[in-house]
């Protein structure tokens, strides 16, 4: 039997009270806040395949006759993307036979700022297009940072002559050219500074059915690779 003491100490003693209920508002933020990650991701994601998709299904644009791959740490300044884009089509020639020659350059850019959660998604969206873009053939030209790393991953860079590398061999010093190194990409007329340090490589095919146009991609690439030293 309880002792007269702990009667008197427990009697007064009510149970805590249910926290009120939270409001709509509340419960979005709570949601927002454990989800955040994955609400970049595919942001981000559907952002850059729907804009592979509307270009593929040729929605309110031109197909463009050549299509370049930025892939690096920080985007590309805007206006030196469009100047780019003018230059290099002026090198070229009217592929798709629409009658105006346009090169288009799509960035897949790992860091576009915010906090160390926000990086880890940008890195993982832009990973996941570039693959869609690699996997679709849709690139031809390669516009990179990390040459090494990028052949490391998806062993995508042609050898000299256009054709695949052998499975062990990841050697970029014979596959890409240091921008500042050809003088026909160092000479557009262009903000060369965000450029100069970059590197250029053609893809490569090991299936032949995936290749899109590729006699005027190669054309191209002799052109803006002319003059060029490794």
């Amino acid at each position: 039997m309880a002792s007269e003491y702990l009667k008197q100490k427990y009697q007064d003693v009510k149970p805590n009270e249910p926290p009120p209920p939270l409001t709509g508002k509340k419960r979005l933020a709570n949601w927002f806040h454990y989800n955040k990650l994955w609400i970049v991701v595919w942001a981000v994601i559907l952002s850059i395949v729907g804009s592979i998709v509307w270009n593929m299904l040729g929605i309110g644009r031109i197909r463009p006759d050549y299509i370049f791959a930025y892939v690096g740490a920080d985007p590309l300044p805007g206006d030196c993307v469009e100047a780019l884009e003018r230059e290099l089509a002026a090198l070229g020639e009217d592929v798709n036979g629409d009658g105006r020659v346009t090169a288009e350059v799509r960035e897949y850019a790992t860091n576009r700022g915010g906090d160390a959660e926000t990086a880890l998604s940008y890195n993982y969206a832009a990973d996941v297009v570039l693959i869609a873009d690699i996997t679709e053939a849709e690139s031809y030209f390669f516009i990179v940072e990390d040459p090494a790393g990028v052949q490391s991953a998806y062993q995508i860079f042609a050898q000299a002559d256009g054709t695949p590398p052998e499975e062990d061999d990841l050697r970029v010093d014979d596959k890409v050219f240091q921008w500042s190194d050809c003088p026909v990409l160092a000479g557009l007329a262009v903000d060369q500074e965000p450029l100069e340090s970059l590197y250029i490589g053609r893809r490569c095919f090991y299936d032949e059915k995936q290749a899109k146009n590729q006699d005027a991609n190669d054309s191209l690439w002799n052109v803006i690779t002319k003059g060029a030293r490794r």
